[in-house]
């Protein structure tokens, strides 16, 4: 009898430890109600200012606003919830949303009911005081735990919020990448310091996880294959490792069209490509703590491919053709209207026409080619520059220069990026760059380099006017689409320490003429310093 009696003290004992243990647990535990709970997610990332469709017709709030209306419709009639989250960087790349300060693409944002955005790095290219009108502007909430004032040592926005889906409560973190201090204005970010994320989101997880069933982060850190992030900073990967507790990461900053979620240490990773091209949809169903995703997709917002039938090219979408919201036009196109008026503004003036003829700048090197390669060359804060002669598409004739004439010259909307390279790297690639034919898209010209080609070999190669040693570092600014193998380059945008800054080419030149106005041709003009034999 005595050992029966002792059993059931013991199973006594242990089942009351158990119901204080079960007390006292965090509160997504306790939400074992047994009821069911569906939630969808919807993401973009890195806008860049891409408001408005593009000239064939794809992306643009007019269609997302459709798109993410007719989701939301179907998942709120049966019984679920819709959070849209924005992975950042809403300002940077468009003239006409530039030149707005975003105020068309948050008005936009605010009408198709973001819930929150991360703050991206590009959000840091205009003045602080501007960034904060941004805020101001906005119907949801900017959120960085990682970014501080340091006067005050205050965080400069909300760290996390907390919102209602349908029951379900949800915790929304922003975090941003700590490569902002290099890829942007560092007079803008000088009074500002910018922690560790991994860090900021563990000391805030148990207070989250208190207050919510499931814990989101809106990042701008950038996803990289199996967390190989070279010289960047660590990304979404390296969060979801180091972090316990992050169920959803929906990130930007590194453009990335995620066709299938990364799950890394049971946290699903999600990125959307760039400039509203998608619209990221993750379907989740939530019972007893437990959260399961159960669909996922990119949906193409009206993108094309280009085919050939009869004969002929033509553009068709890839996806079903989304109608652009009526309200929004409405909206947005007094805006655009406003832009347009804008790009007739005089930038400038040049005392000789800058010659940028295809039998010109396919040629020879010329002035208008060395000084497109000077502009994204100090943009990127980079030792030399190299641009594609096919880059350049018209002369920028004598006198007054308009915007509009800079956008015709360089109307593909390429990035500046820039790579760092060794001395023998960077022969390696102006080897290749160098011997590019004429006649062809490719034909190279430079800014701060001078080079000798004799037979398609690379005899001297000088950069700032020294001679480029082996075992030093060189940066080299280089556009988007040559750093992705475009005409034949040595690919670079899969390099670990490629950087794309954001910044559109076309911008970059109307700033430059800008600042250095009136612009004389013969400051640019090829002296001999790049000879092909």
């Amino acid at each position: 009898m005595q050992s029966r009696f002792s059993l059931r003290n013991i199973f006594i004992l242990v089942l009351t430890a158990f119901f204080l243990v079960a007390c006292q647990m965090p509160s997504k535990q306790m939400s074992s109600d047994s009821k069911t709970y569906h939630l969808t997610v919807l993401n973009t990332n890195d806008n860049h200012g891409h408001f408005w469709r593009n000239s064939q017709g794809e992306g643009g709030m007019a269609a997302r606003k459709t798109l993410i209306d007719k989701i939301r419709g179907e998942v709120v009639k049966k019984g679920g919830a819709v959070i849209v989250l924005s992975g950042g960087d809403i300002n940077t790349g468009t003239p006409t949303s530039d030149m707005l300060d975003a105020l068309p693409d948050i008005k936009g944002m605010n009408l198709i009911g973001y819930t929150a955005s991360a703050v991206g790095n590009h959000e840091f290219d205009n003045p602080l005081p501007l960034l904060m009108q941004q805020v101001q502007w906005a119907n949801f909430p900017f959120l960085a735990a990682n970014i501080y004032d340091k006067r005050t040592n205050k965080r400069l926005f909300k760290p996390y919020i907390v919102v209602d889906a349908g029951g379900l409560r949800v915790a929304i973190i922003g975090l941003t990448t700590l490569d902002t201090v290099q890829t942007s204005n560092p007079e803008v970010t000088r009074g500002l310091t910018f922690t560790d994320p991994v860090k900021e989101a563990k000391a805030l997880m148990p207070e989250m996880r208190k207050k919510s069933d499931i814990v989101i982060a809106a990042t701008h850190l950038g996803w990289y294959f199996r967390g190989n992030y070279g010289i960047n900073a660590p990304g979404d990967v390296n969060l979801a490792r180091k972090v316990d507790g992050i169920d959803i990461i929906a990130g930007g900053h590194s453009q990335d069209p995620l066709f299938r979620p990364d799950i890394i240490n049971s946290t699903y990773i999600m990125q959307a490509f760039e400039w509203g091209k998608y619209v990221g949809r993750s379907d989740f169903i939530y019972r007893d703590g437990i959260l399961k995703m159960t669909d996922y997709e990119l949906i193409p917002v009206n993108l094309k491919e280009k085919v050939v039938r009869n004969g002929k090219s033509e553009y068709v979408n890839i996806g079903p053709v989304i109608t652009e919201n009526k309200e929004m036009l409405e909206l947005l196109e007094p805006y655009q209207k406003k832009g347009d008026e804008m790009l007739s503004v005089v930038v400038g003036k040049v005392d000789k026409r800058l010659p940028g003829e295809r039998a010109e700048v396919r040629f020879h090197p010329t002035a208008l080619g060395n000084l497109i390669a000077e502009a994204q060359r100090e943009r990127a804060k980079a030792d030399l520059a190299v641009l594609n002669g096919g880059g350049i598409r018209t002369s920028i004739p004598a006198g007054p220069i308009t915007y509009r004439t800079v956008l015709t010259v360089q109307p593909f909307g390429n990035q500046v990026a820039y790579i760092e390279l060794n001395g023998r790297d960077l022969k390696n690639y102006m080897q290749v760059v160098g011997s590019m034919p004429p006649d062809s898209g490719a034909f190279a010209h430079f800014a701060n380099v001078a080079m000798v080609m004799e037979g398609g070999k690379l005899k001297l190669l000088a950069v700032g006017g020294n001679l480029v040693n082996d075992d030093k570092m060189y940066r080299m600014a280089v556009n988007s689409f040559s750093a992705s193998g475009g005409d034949g380059y040595p690919q670079l945008d899969n390099k670990p320490n490629y950087v794309n800054t954001g910044y559109i080419d076309g911008e970059v030149l109307k700033d430059y003429i800008k600042k250095n106005s009136p612009i004389k041709v013969n400051d640019y003009a090829p002296q001999g310093e790049i000879k092909r034999h």
